[in-house]
């Protein structure tokens, strides 16, 4: 766990230069100097309520970053911005994917903006670093996703004081590779699939989330037989993978799980794989969190397999017009999606608050999520995404995992579409293989 605290030189201070329009602007500017920081968050108006939004708004992650500012921005316009007679003021708060910078801004953002409570996040490693801020300022933080164990790990450590972690978007990795080996044991078992030996490349960024992916799905499909003859992780900024993807193929792979949270790096993977000419089958786990991924990759893709959720019902695919109209490009249900959810889940949880304790604060947001959200007695089930968002004592931080919970299916891409592959019960086609 890390215990960094900011620096407390220049500051990274993520306003809303306009929200009518999309893609919202950012303006950066530097904080005042240490000798002028003030010891308390700066006052607020009278019936107002800053709210944190923590995430990639610049660096590798933008796209997600872009996603995110439309997705909460469209779920607070259905509210006018209010809760009963607050006004909502986003802080928006740039993680840069960087855990020193994003501790930084999110320091900057409770004591120079005033935020009362933050939602999001996408890297587990600022996940992991951004707890303690939390912790330290008693700032109620709902449905960020940084899902590595780290997270958890220090979570257990002391319940009470990473309370204010208040959940999980996204569970631990093993809780979901576990649906990608069975996919691949089934399509063997069945024939579909007749790897002339099970050798297995772990390729992923070198963060919390890659190592977690790797170590987690490494250890499942070893228990299945399979051998390790390959393990790479790599920096972020990372885009040239030719050297890497031709000791896959001189060693034979028939399987690679790779992983990245940026785009540019995943689909230069993906696109370079494709011209080494490469026959492993591949685990592309987030090629889909950018809602632009094919336009990336263009049929270098086809026949990739992939966790991603869909749009299952009618306000889900209302959602992604809505969005894609308003912002010019279509949305992942892994970004966008379940940042619409996690924006509404914090809007309920507020509206409950607010009826509850008749005022909207930290400290109630934070007691009516501890009292009713952390024990499983309250449950978000508006959701476009999932069909429950649910947590108890026993999965804390973590969200309830299974059908009617939270569950990622697993799909085969073929020319910009994933269908898909398992459960078996979802399934909407075998799993295909071969060039």
């Amino acid at each position: 766990m890390s215990t960094r605290r900011p620096k407390k030189g220049l500051s990274l201070i993520i306003i809303i230069a306009a929200i009518a329009a999309l893609p919202l602007a950012l303006v950066g500017c530097g904080s005042a100097p240490p000798s002028q920081r003030p010891a308390k968050p700066v006052a607020r108006a009278e019936g107002s309520f800053k709210l944190g939004i923590l995430g990639p708004f610049s660096g590798p992650s933008e796209s997600t970053g872009s996603e995110y500012k439309g997705a909460v921005t469209m779920a607070f316009e259905a509210i006018d911005w209010r809760i009963g007679e607050y006004m909502i003021e986003p802080v928006w708060i740039d993680s840069q994917s960087d855990p020193e910078a994003a501790v930084e801004a999110y320091e900057t953002a409770i004591v120079e903006d005033g935020i009362q409570a933050a939602i999001l996040n996408w890297h587990s490693s600022v996940a992991v670093d951004c707890m303690d801020v939390a912790a330290d300022y008693q700032i109620p933080h709902i449905f960020p996703y940084g899902a590595t164990e780290a997270v958890n790990e220090t979570f257990q450590t002391d319940p009470e004081r990473y309370s204010y972690w208040m959940n999980k978007g996204w569970p631990t990795p093993a809780k979901l590779t576990k649906a990608y080996v069975q996919a691949v044991e089934d399509a063997i078992a069945e024939g579909l699939w007749r790897p002339e030996q099970k050798t297995l490349a772990i390729c992923a960024e070198n963060t919390d989330w890659g190592r977690s992916f790797g170590e987690a799905i490494k250890e499942q499909l070893e228990a299945e037989g399979w051998t390790t003859v390959a393990e790479e992780y790599c920096r972020l900024e990372e885009v040239d993978f030719y050297a890497t993807l031709n000791k896959f193929k001189a060693q034979d792979v028939a399987l690679v799980a790779a992983t990245s949270t940026s785009m540019p790096q995943f689909t230069a993977f993906i696109n370079q794989a494709d011209e080494v000419g490469l026959e492993s089958l591949i685990i592309a786990d987030g090629l889909g969190w950018a809602g632009e991924w094919y336009k990336m990759t263009g049929a270098s893709s086809n026949g990739v397999i992939d966790q991603i959720p869909g749009w299952a019902t009618d306000e889900g695919r209302a959602f992604a017009e809505a969005f894609e109209e308003r912002c010019g490009a279509p949305p992942s249900p892994s970004a966008a999606g379940l940042a619409y959810d996690g924006t509404n889940m914090f809007i309920q949880i507020a509206q409950q608050a607010l009826e509850e304790h008749g005022e909207l604060s930290s400290e109630t947001v934070y007691t009516w999520a501890k009292e009713n959200l952390q024990t499983g007695e309250w449950a978000y089930t508006d959701g476009i995404v999932m069909e429950r968002y649910q947590y108890t004592p026993e999965t804390l931080p973590d969200p309830v995992v299974g059908k009617g919970y939270y569950l990622f299916p697993v799909r085969q891409y073929v020319d910009g579409e994933g269908e898909i592959i398992y459960p078996p019960e979802w399934a909407e086609r075998a799993l295909e293989t071969g060039p």
